[in-house]
């Protein structure tokens, strides 16, 4: 048997104590704080994936749920989970080391952050055949970042993410990276990607059936999602074409939500831009 084989609970100690007990161990060590509500979740994702809940395979996520109009707790793999199951499938053959583009210097909601521009992480797999296959993920902090606040009115980032720009864009694209190597272990995003980030869109365990439910928020109409996208776009491609530093300027007026719906059409409005540096004023 694998990792990535669901392993039976009966085989797993922590399991077969009884919940009370097993809730008051991991509220004492690997999840002080937490409720104990949360943590009967956490324990019904391990019965329900066969994951031994003492490594803490799994994380206990605090996130703005929109449209219950407060603050949620949600459980998620943690990369940790990602990594171990990846290499004990015995076909993991390395990851490299996190390749870091150049790093930004711009303010975001009147906060002054340097970032790196874009992280490059490349896992590699062992194939049936003997040869060894390359996935590489590149992540832009831009589309990764955490803002301050649960209901998302800043759009500053918090303070993980303004202290550990590069370690915590390092994990989001090896995160990336691992499910693309090895996509049997799941889609979800982790918790090192989603802390800090409302639910509209996301994914959330539901312990009453031990399966995977959409958490997305009521959002507007196509119509005027459309629209709106539309401008958008527009006004990207003009502060595109005058450089990166109008287009990360212009790039940080805009909410979590609509960074995330344009997040594909960013990619060319900075190709756009890197050229628009290199021809320089007066070579359009």
């Amino acid at each position: 048997m694998t990792a990535l084989t669901k392993q039976d609970a009966s085989g797993i100690p922590a399991l077969q104590m009884t919940e009370g007990e097993l809730v008051n161990v991991l509220a004492t060590s690997l999840y002080p704080g937490a409720q104990v509500t949360s943590i009967k979740m956490a324990i019904g994702y391990c019965k329900a994936t066969g994951l031994d809940p003492m490594q803490k395979p799994v994380h206990i996520v605090p996130m703005w749920d929109s449209k219950a109009g407060q603050m949620r707790d949600v459980i998620m793999p943690g990369i940790g989970l990602y990594r171990t199951q990846a290499s004990r499938s015995q076909q993991m053959a390395g990851i490299s080391e996190p390749e870091f583009g150049p790093m930004v210097e711009t303010q975001i909601g009147g906060q002054d952050v340097t970032y790196p521009e874009w992280c490059r992480v490349t896992v590699k797999r062992l194939l049936p055949s003997g040869a060894v296959a390359e996935f590489t993920a590149v992540e832009y902090w831009m589309e990764n970042y955490a803002v301050k606040g649960g209901q998302q009115k800043s759009i500053a980032p918090n303070a993980m993410w303004s202290k550990r720009p590069r370690g915590q864009l390092a994990k989001c694209a090896e995160a990336q990276a691992l499910r693309k190597a090895f996509p049997e272990i799941g889609a979800q995003p982790t918790a090192e990607e989603m802390e800090g980030k409302g639910m509209d869109g996301g994914i959330v365990f539901d312990a009453a059936t031990g399966k995977m439910a959409s958490a997305a928020a009521d959002q507007p109409g196509e119509s005027q999602q459309s629209d709106e996208s539309a401008e958008l776009i527009d006004a990207g491609q003009a502060a595109s074409k005058e450089g990166m530093e109008k287009l990360n300027a212009w790039w940080a007026t805009l909410t979590p939500k609509q960074r995330n719906e344009l997040s594909r059409d960013f990619g060319q409005m900075r190709k756009t831009a890197r050229l628009a540096d290199e021809k320089g004023p007066g070579n359009e």
